[in-house]
């Protein structure tokens, strides 16, 4: 009798905790994230720019392959 070989297991990739806290996916699938450039140096920025940045955006579809990976734990 021949031995059976072993098929080697299927490594799960985890979910990428400080992304997961950071983003959120919508109710149609996209992905929600905040802004940059917000944090520092804002006696540079108009009270209008401030403003646009606080509010939370989609995420650009050229990332949005990779956010999807990190994700996928």
């Amino acid at each position: 009798m021949k031995a059976k070989a072993k098929k080697p297991k299927k490594i799960k990739m985890k979910t990428k905790k400080t992304f997961a806290k950071r983003s959120k996916i919508s109710g149609s699938g996209k992905l929600i994230v905040q802004h940059n450039y917000v944090s520092h140096f804002a006696a540079n920025k108009s009270h209008k720019q401030k403003i646009h940045l606080a509010k939370s955006t989609t995420a650009h579809d050229t990332d949005y392959k990779r956010d999807k990976q990190l994700l996928q734990g």
